[in-house]
């Protein structure tokens, strides 16, 4: 597809942009104190030589209330030196660069204000997010902030950054002034529309004399606040039309408050699916509109703009997975672009904890700084690679770039070790990109390839390859079970999900991990219709919105989940609660503290411990089939064997130690620049 509208350019009052592509901010935590560190940099200085047109950092605090004080900080003059240096680099680099100023109001956390201080917001509303209740600032905090928003933009442009963004998305302090729900005030900044939307006019009056006319002010805003009570598309358009009056130059829409429970971010929130937020907010105002959220190829952005949803497409966690993102649609390599997988383990998760962000599926992100004189080898190798898994795939990739001669040995028919059956539960379909990703990339660089291979000690030649990386996965780990029959099948999750086998009516899964939550999520939703019979059915009007609901949230396949401990426990922070969400919408039976006792014709009969006085009851449900997702092992037989007969064996990954994909990645980018 020619990409005529991404790749053109464009411009926000007088900023010109050499494409349409716009890279959102994100919490990056790579600024420990707040000062432009080595890692901040050289992070976007990678995006910026991959073709970004205009960069947006941040979130960045002004003051000592606004967020974590590992986020980028201009609350002081004497941060001004360290990030003009940063953005004479961008500049050099070919990137415009705009900061956003970031305020989160309740979202803030005790932990990160002055000693003996609470966070402030318009009213003193508990925040489930936070699990803390803020101070109802007063007016002069409140004018306070006002002047620090101010003073930060004007530090903003003395440090060399082209605009500011104002940020009211999220749920953060100016969505908060505006919603119902969290502005109980009764003064001039709460009760009526024009009241709750004092504050942000003040603000954007602020700022706007702090930088000029001629500087652009942009604003990310929530389309639709999606929590009970809180604003809709209608008055974000009312919002929007006021901040044009007010002398925004640009809207940047997103959807959602940080307490929502419909999901924002994940693989489950279809392509683009809410730039229909946007397109309202176009349609309603004349100023350019950037629309954002899951908008991962360029193919889709390219589309978003031919319907005139948006004038700029805004996207983050792609250019975490892919710095050359834009570089590569430019040169039409788009089947080479490492594509976010939408798992938000590497950012969301790790910024849950105050940890930098990570990227499942790219080893170097956030780690550039520490690679960046990365080179072609001088002295080449010959390197076997045993397992055609991620790590496996990632290695082989990352070592022939580097100027090595690989050959990949995969025992099965297929590439992709595990990604195959992690990417079968819904919303995990992303990662069978990740996988069409690997087999493009090593093609490109001329890796050997033998399938079908299954290697023993002796199969591995001595002396005819300079190092031996052995990436041999794991095998699904099987515990005995308590069953009184042969009538009742056990199968592993990596079975079920891999199309092995048809499962009965009623499932029992042994396992209420990760991999047992989604496991239960695939096979219920077997059961009931699909979004493509739902459509159809809708389309047709051949049974009521009410037939359909019922068809598409109850299943014909009653599954329950016993774990001994806690179900969900395996997910990273913030990733798992759509799935919890999902199994209870479809009735799934989640048994935590509970131990299957047996299983006979009758059915399984668990123990189930209660969580509050720790009597232990028991109860039968029916069972026809048995899935095991209680972990795996490593398989690294091959490795015991080899290390102390050939020399330079490597092993990785969870032939290692069973880990997430994220872990495998990471340790095959960094073996592929130490061998």
């Amino acid at each position: 597809m020619k990409l005529e509208r991404l790749l053109s350019p464009d411009k926000i009052k007088g900023l010109e942009l050499k494409n349409r592509v716009v890279m959102e901010a994100l919490h990056h935590l790579y600024t420990p104190d707040g000062t432009c560190t080595e890692r901040f940099k050289e992070y976007y200085y990678r995006r910026a030589l991959g073709g970004v047109g205009l960069v947006i950092v941040g979130g960045c605090r002004f003051d000592d209330y606004g967020g974590s004080t590992a986020m980028m900080s201009l609350k002081s003059d004497d941060m001004i030196p360290g990030y003009k240096e940063f953005t004479d680099g961008m500049h050099e680099r070919g990137a415009k660069v705009a900061v956003q100023l970031y305020h989160a109001g309740r979202y803030s956390r005790k932990k990160n204000v002055p000693e003996g201080k609470e966070a402030l917001a318009p009213s003193a509303v508990y925040a489930s997010y936070t699990h803390e209740t803020p101070k109802e600032m007063t007016i002069d905090e409140l004018k306070e902030i006002i002047s620090n928003w101010a003073d930060g933009a004007l530090r903003a442009k003395k440090a060399g950054f082209d605009a500011v963004e104002i940020v009211t998305s999220a749920g953060y302090l100016i969505g908060q002034f505006l919603s119902s729900v969290t502005n109980l005030r009764t003064d001039e900044y709460g009760g009526s529309w024009e009241n709750k939307t004092r504050f942000p006019k003040e603000v954007v009056a602020a700022v706007r004399e702090a930088v000029g006319e001629d500087y652009p002010i942009l604003m990310r805003i929530s389309g639709n606040d999606f929590i009970n009570g809180g604003n809709t598309n209608t008055e974000a358009i009312s919002f929007c039309k006021l901040m044009e009056e007010a002398g925004v130059d640009a809207l940047n829409v997103t959807g959602g408050w940080h307490e929502t429970r419909i999901p924002q971010l994940p693989g489950n929130v279809p392509r683009g699916g809410y730039t229909y937020l946007a397109k309202t907010i176009k349609d309603a105002v004349s100023i350019p509109i950037i629309a954002s959220n899951r908008i991962t190829k360029p193919e889709d952005a390219e589309n978003i703009l031919a319907l005139g949803r948006c004038d700029f497409i805004g996207i983050a966690r792609p250019l975490v997975a892919d710095p050359d993102w834009v570089k590569k649609a430019e040169e039409g390599r788009t089947d080479e672009i490492r594509g976010c997988v939408a798992c938000n383990q590497g950012c969301l998760a790790k910024t849950f904890f105050g940890k930098p962000v990570e990227c499942l599926v790219n080893g170097y992100a956030g780690r550039e700084y520490l690679y960046k004189d990365r080179e072609e080898t001088s002295v080449k190798k010959d390197i076997l690679v045993i397992g055609g898994g991620p790590a496996g795939c990632e290695f082989a990739i990352k070592a022939a770039e580097l100027g090595h001669s690989v050959t990949l040995w995969e025992r099965e028919k297929q590439l992709g070790g595990q990604l195959p059956i992690v990417a079968v539960p819904p919303g995990k379909q992303e990662f069978s990109n990740f996988t069409k990703y690997l087999e493009v990339m090593l093609r490109k660089n001329k890796v050997k390839i033998e399938y079908n291979k299954s290697v023993r000690p002796q199969d591995v030649p001595i002396g005819k390859f300079d190092e031996v990386i052995i990436a041999t996965g794991t095998t699904p780990k099987t515990i005995s079970l308590p069953i009184e029959t042969d009538e009742i099948p056990v199968y592993t999750a990596a079975d079920v999900l891999g199309g092995k086998y048809a499962v009965g009516k009623d499932v029992l899964i042994v396992g209420g991990g990760s991999v047992g939550c989604e496991t239960a999520q695939y096979i219920v939703h077997q059961g009931a219709a699909d979004e493509q019979q739902a459509f159809f059915l809708m389309t047709h009007q051949a049974e009521s919105m009410e037939r359909i609901h019922e068809l598409m949230f109850n299943s014909d396949r009653n599954v329950t989940i016993v774990e001994i401990e806690k179900i969900g426990a395996g997910f990273e922070p913030g990733t798992g609660w759509p799935v919890m969400d999902d199994l209870k919408r479809m009735g799934v039976g989640l048994l935590s503290k509970s131990k299957l006792l047996s299983v006979g014709k009758e059915g399984a009969n668990i123990s189930i411990t209660d969580k509050k006085d720790g009597s232990v009851k028991t109860a039968q449900i029916p069972c026809d089939t048995v899935i095991l997702a209680v972990g795996s092992i490593p398989n690294n037989e091959l490795y015991e064997a080899l290390k102390d007969t050939l020399p330079n064996v490597h092993i990785i990954g969870d032939a290692r130690n069973v880990g997430k994909v994220i872990d495998a990645i990471r340790e095959a980018d960094t073996l592929a620049v130490e061998i």
